[in-house]
């Protein structure tokens, strides 16, 4: 099959007898990008590890276990410090049993049995964080929430003066409080005023007292330690001997009338700059490794390979790949055009038209008919190297018979 190829003429250089291609192909993308890929790959991989990895030790915020920046184990562990027996309970029938203290993050979550008997049961003092309508209407009947949307975030907040009656509030002094606002009620103080309500309310109820705060924020470890949380959190946890801590549960629904928290919320503010950071980076990326595929440029060859050689090379590609009808077309191909000019037919770019070639051929030959003849050089591909060695004879054979009849 390489010995018997015909040969381009040889004063052409190589870069005319095999054209190639610059513009990258898609398997060149793919081994061009494979370290990057096996970077992302090895990175997803470490991530899911990791969150496996701490599923067990990850808690909801205000979670007295936990040791996050939103949990409040260091509340806790302190009231401890001071004598104060601690308990935490998951189960709401232990709420409504009667406790010293009962703190309830997000009270809304319990259902309005639930409330009732946490009303029912004779609390020395109740812990309300973030109640909405419906545990404001079961369990501190006199206070409301204030006219404000939103309330105050606490990243906004400065240190504020009590001023109030309130002794707990009164001996932490300033301290850092936000989040929903509250009327006082007729029977209620309010501490660290604000525009429109009070972040802190407490209330008479039986022989106890209800406290309400519109954000637990100041309890978490995060923020305990800023103005005189600690201490105003102290001492609202840690009048009585005896504190219950209970967890609400996540899954039931939400009372009507308050907002629903999102996965969302949940996620760590870190981890949003974090994303935001990976996506500006993964563009700038793009953009520098788009600026290598551009258009084509079209480069003269260092050196003029021999048309002999390079015939052969594709020849033995062929071969390997056994594109027996790539290797027969381009057979074909080359004895057409030349052919053509031997027997003074114009050659157009596509080719000289195949019925004028072929009977051009059958009258300069007449023991060769015109369908011989088409089929030789327009024939259906060789299926096998022994087929494509009989159609390269045949065609060198019939260049000889046409130049030299």
């Amino acid at each position: 099959m390489t010995g018997t190829a015909p040969a381009p003429p040889a004063d052409r250089p190589a870069a005319d007898a095999a054209p190639t291609s610059l513009a990258p192909t898609g398997r060149g993308l793919v081994r061009r990008a494979r370290w990057y890929l096996v970077v992302l790959a090895v990175l997803l991989v470490a991530a899911v590890g990791i969150a496996v990895l701490n599923t067990d030790h990850r808690y909801p915020p205000m979670d007295p276990r936990s040791y996050d920046a939103d949990g409040a184990h260091a509340v806790v562990a302190l009231l401890e410090g001071q004598g104060v027996r601690t308990a935490l309970s998951t189960d709401p029938t232990t709420a409504a049993n009667g406790a010293d203290t009962l703190v309830l993050p997000e009270p809304d979550l319990l259902s309005p049995a639930e409330l009732r008997a946490v009303a029912a049961a004779r609390h020395q003092r109740l812990v309300l964080i973030n109640p909405g309508p419906a545990a404001l209407g079961a369990l501190a009947p006199g206070i409301r929430t204030s006219d404000e949307v939103g309330g105050v975030p606490y990243a906004s907040i400065r240190s504020t003066h009590p001023s109030c009656a309130l002794p707990e509030a009164v001996r932490a002094g300033t301290a850092s409080m936000g989040g929903t606002l509250y009327t006082s009620g007729s029977r209620g103080d309010g501490c660290y005023s604000h525009s429109h309500g009070y972040p802190l309310v407490s209330t008479p109820s039986g022989s106890g007292d209800v406290i309400v705060v519109g954000s637990g924020q100041f309890l978490q470890n995060g923020h305990l330690a800023d103005d005189g949380n600690a201490s105003l959190a102290l001492g609202l946890l840690g009048s009585q001997p005896r504190l219950t801590w209970h967890l609400p549960d996540y899954s039931a629904p939400v009372a009507e009338g308050t907002q629903r928290k999102t996965f969302d919320d949940y996620i760590p503010a870190g981890w949003h700059w974090a994303f935001y950071q990976l996506a500006v980076a993964t563009g700038l990326a793009a953009l520098w490794r788009a600026r290598r595929l551009g258009p084509v440029v079209s480069e003269n060859l260092p050196v003029v390979v021999r048309a002999a050689e390079t015939t052969e090379g594709r020849a033995r590609l062929y071969r390997r790949a056994k594109a027996h009808g790539r290797a027969a077309e381009a057979l074909r191909r080359a004895a057409a055009h030349r052919l053509a000019p031997a027997l003074g037919l114009p050659v157009q770019a596509g080719g000289p038209d195949p019925e004028a070639l072929c009977a051009a051929v059958a009258g300069r030959l007449p023991e060769r008919p015109a369908g011989d003849v088409r089929a030789l050089l327009y024939g259906p591909p060789p299926t096998d190297d022994a087929a494509l060695l009989r159609l390269a004879d045949d065609l060198d054979a019939l260049e000889r018979q046409v130049r030299n009849p």
